[in-house]
């Protein structure tokens, strides 16, 4: 943890395995922006795109690539400046730990297991038959249902609900007002309305999966709804019932996965893709933002569009609407044209 004075470029660099170009003795007590950084902070150039900005910043110092040159300040260097910038701002601002223990305002079903090592806050609820890991923070006014399963060291926030029979895994991370395991859309129509179909099935999340806030995941009907280990799930993201995403998915915001589908390991879909239901997307794929998926997307493919095409179609149909104005212009002054040519030959003379 970083003291009130700061720390030395040279302190730094020692703990991160960094490499510093300049004064290793010059102190710096946080980490900011580029556009906010004045003389005590350190900052960072990850994307080169920003280069200029780095050039014209009042940072005292900074984290780059190896190959950066040219900053106004002492330099930090890594191979991989990404993960050093995590380590970097770890570094001053550690993850707060909590004294375990269950707050006298919770209520903690009699045959619930909660390790002695974990944290509960006030008002939560953790039902019957319920187990909490190791390490495990349930923050205030969480909802914990009957039989659910918490892994080691996971972390939910205030106002998610987990309702019965649902797995978390190690080291899970939910954020505020998620639900896990409510019930799946299903009904069976007729001339009466719709009557619900029930959704008796769980929800697993495997190790290291995050869920972003007030994102929903339904439970399986009679099966599971499965999201594997190393998913990262944005916020506000519907995940349909008996859907099983893979490890190491991205799901940005607002995407919507309807029941059944299967999305393959390693696969990004940007903010707001719509997925129809029974429908796979491959290992690698990559899906657009705002495309709607009606058809299974092979493995490594690039999609964009609503409905989905392959990347270079979708962006050279893009490219062509901004024409369509012009064009249509253009049609309607040959037509206008050719009417001309054709009234002309009406009009003159008879070789008959």
């Amino acid at each position: 943890m970083a003291s009130r004075d700061g720390l030395s470029l040279g302190a730094i660099a020692e703990k991160l395995g960094l490499t510093v170009d300049g004064d290793p003795g010059r102190t710096v007590s946080g980490v900011a922006p580029l556009e906010s950084a004045g003389p005590e902070h350190i900052s960072f150039l990850t994307d080169l795109r920003y280069r200029e900005r780095a050039r014209v910043s009042r940072a005292g110092a900074f984290l780059t690539p190896l190959d950066v040159t040219g900053l106004p300040a002492p330099t930090l260097r890594s191979e991989k400046p990404q993960h050093a910038l995590i380590d970097l701002v770890l570094l001053f601002h550690p993850p707060v730990r909590h004294a375990p223990g269950v707050h006298p305002s919770a209520i903690v079903a009699a045959d619930a297991r909660v390790h002695d090592t974990a944290s509960i806050g006030a008002l939560t609820v953790v039902e019957a038959g319920a187990v909490i890991g190791a390490g495990v923070r349930l923050h205030p006014l969480v909802y914990i249902g009957p039989d659910v399963d918490v892994g080691d060291d996971s972390e939910i926030h205030a106002h998610v609900v987990v309702r019965e029979g649902a797995r978390i895994g190690r080291r899970a991370i939910i954020h505020g007002g998620a639900v896990i395991g409510s019930d799946g859309f299903g009904y069976a129509s007729g001339a009466d309305g719709h009557r619900k179909i029930p959704q008796v099935g769980t929800v697993v999340l495997e190790d290291d999966v995050e869920i972003g806030a007030n994102t929903t995941i339904d439970r399986g009907t009679l099966g599971t709804t499965i999201v594997r280990r190393g998913t990262k799930i944005d916020n506000l993201v519907q995940v349909g019932h008996n859907v099983e995403i893979g490890e190491h998915v991205i799901l940005v915001a607002q995407v919507g996965i309807s029941g059944s589908s299967r999305i393959g390991h390693g696969a990004v879909l940007a903010g707001q893709v719509g997925v129809a239901d029974h429908v796979a997307i491959g290992d690698g794929a990559m899906i657009g933002a705002q495309s709607g998926i009606h058809a299974d997307i092979a493995a490594g493919d690039k999609v964009l569009g609503s409905p989905a095409r392959s990347l270079t179609l979708a962006k050279r149909i893009l490219l062509s609407e901004g024409h369509l104005p012009e064009l249509v212009r253009r049609v309607r002054e040959l037509e206008r044209r050719l009417a001309a040519l054709e009234g002309g030959r009406a009009d003159g003379p008879s070789h008959g």
